[in-house]
């Protein structure tokens, strides 16, 4: 079965709906024939303007928060499948928040499954980050126990056939409040680009494959997976230097009046960025795109044996570490295709 036969005729809640991932999620989706998607998101008006641009039938447009566990559970009646993206994600923002990070990151996350376990929900994907890896933040830390509670859930669910998994992103390139807008609209000002640390590295994504991940996610899925696409690193620097050359002459500017300053690193934040937590490293499968982790064994179960939960087409695969500070890092010629 194909990812448009899987998602034909099924109907779909996505929390946080009008995000950079979620939006582009729900266009991917009706491609499919859905029989509905719901579109889940307290932003009122990213909801109006997503209709307007969307101008479909097989839409719900739910004005919700995913602390609102009674929300949830009346929007997911006869839902088969809930992609989870509502998230706080700015790590400065979330480092001065603490309070509402954890309300959103992880109590929001504890109303999803709860309320997919109370509507007999088929699976959920809870969408996480690099950050969840060795978290040195208040965002990273929420995710991991999002990550955590989405696979312990497995075990919660009786007789139920609700699957619980996640996938775990880098950067996405173009999302919003990431690096790529910032630095455009620094370079359209005349700058300078503000870069935190010289030897910065970061994996990046672009939103497609980010989407791609998740619905791939979404029909390989039998509960306890993490699902993690094999994602190339480059250095900020370079990322903003080839950017400044590319685009300063559109705005007027030549590439060498405008400077790069290096302004420090910010509360929370990681020259490097980790796929892989030290304990996964022994329970990885791959194929050409994708690596998955399933958990080496289930708390209170005699009969879990992790190799069947491993999706066909995937291998064991030796893995020390998976971390940006070791990728292969991309070349000048490699970031302007990414870019374009």
């Amino acid at each position: 079965m194909d990812v448009a036969d899987f998602y034909k005729g099924k109907t779909v809640l996505v929390t946080g709906g009008v995000g950079s991932i979620g939006s582009y999620l729900v266009w991917e989706l009706l491609k499919y024939e859905p029989k509905s998607v719901r579109v889940l998101d307290n932003n009122e008006t990213g909801l109006f303007d997503l209709e307007q641009a969307l101008q479909s039938d097989r839409i719900r447009l739910l004005v919700g928060d995913i602390r609102d566990k009674e929300r949830l559970t009346v929007a997911m009646e006869g839902v088969d499948i809930v992609f989870h993206a509502a998230a706080l994600k700015h790590v400065p923002l979330c480092e001065f928040n603490p309070y509402d990070t954890v309300k959103t990151n992880v109590i929001g996350t504890q109303n999803v499954l709860d309320a997919a376990y109370d509507q007999g929900v088929k699976k959920v994907i809870t969408i996480s980050t690099d950050k969840a890896v060795n978290p040195s933040n208040v965002m990273g830390a929420t995710k991991l126990l999002a990550e955590r509670l989405t696979i312990s859930a497995n075990m919660y669910r009786g007789h139920k056939r609700s699957a619980f998994s996640c996938v775990r992103f880098g950067n996405v390139l173009n999302s919003r409040g990431s690096v790529i807008p910032l630095f455009t609209q620094q370079i359209q000002k005349g700058g300078p680009i503000t870069v935190t640390h010289p030897e910065m590295r970061r994996f990046f994504m672009d939103i497609p494959s980010a989407t791609g991940l998740i619905l791939k996610a979404g029909m390989l899925s039998t509960g306890n997976e993490i699902f993690i696409l094999k994602m190339p690193a480059a250095r900020i620097m370079d990322l903003a230097e080839v950017m400044r050359d590319l685009l300063a002459p559109q705005y007027g500017f030549k590439p060498e009046e405008i400077a790069i300053e290096i302004i420090g690193m910010r509360v929370g934040e990681k020259i490097d960025e980790e796929l892989l937590i030290t304990d996964e490293t022994s329970c990885v499968y791959e194929n050409d795109d994708m690596i998955v982790v399933v958990p080496k064994l289930q708390p209170f179960s005699t009969d879990y044996v992790p190799h069947e939960h491993v999706p066909d087409g995937f291998h064991l695969v030796t893995m020390d570490s998976y971390s940006s500070k070791d990728a292969q890092l991309l070349t000048r010629e490699e970031i302007i295709n990414l870019l374009n």
